[in-house]
């Protein structure tokens, strides 16, 4: 039997790199300011004009981190009526776990769709 197998081209390791970091460099933000924006946004912009795969990922990794800005402004202003301190440690745990999968996923060569994000960048 000779069947043939219809290959596709995945990205390929350097790319599977670069779109990892575009995840994984959000954990900056615990020490740096903005680095959850900052660091997927630098690595974004230097390499999408030539790796595709990091050019979707980094998209998809800024509009996470700008949704989840949103959702901690959001859940510091509902401090004030106490929700908000119960809020806080939920999205915390739940930036941490996605990053994760989203790191895993992308060094597989998986474009990776953060669940719950608004999409600004296209």
């Amino acid at each position: 039997m000779n069947q043939e197998v219809e290959t596709i081209e995945g990205p390929d390791k350097d790319e599977r790199t670069w779109g990892m970091l575009c995840h994984l460099v959000a954990f900056s933000g615990f020490i740096v300011p903005f680095g959850t924006i900052i660091g997927p946004l630098v690595i974004w912009l230097i390499k999408k004009d030539e790796m595709p795969f990091v050019d979707d990922q980094g998209k998809e990794s800024l509009n996470f981190q700008l949704t989840m800005l949103i959702a901690f402004v959001v859940a510091g202003l509902l401090c004030i009526v106490l929700i908000g301190f119960l809020l806080l440690p939920i999205l915390v745990v739940y930036v941490i776990v996605v990053l994760i999968i989203a790191s895993i996923k992308s060094n597989d060569g998986v474009k990776y769709r953060y669940p719950y994000t608004i999409r600004f960048i296209k």
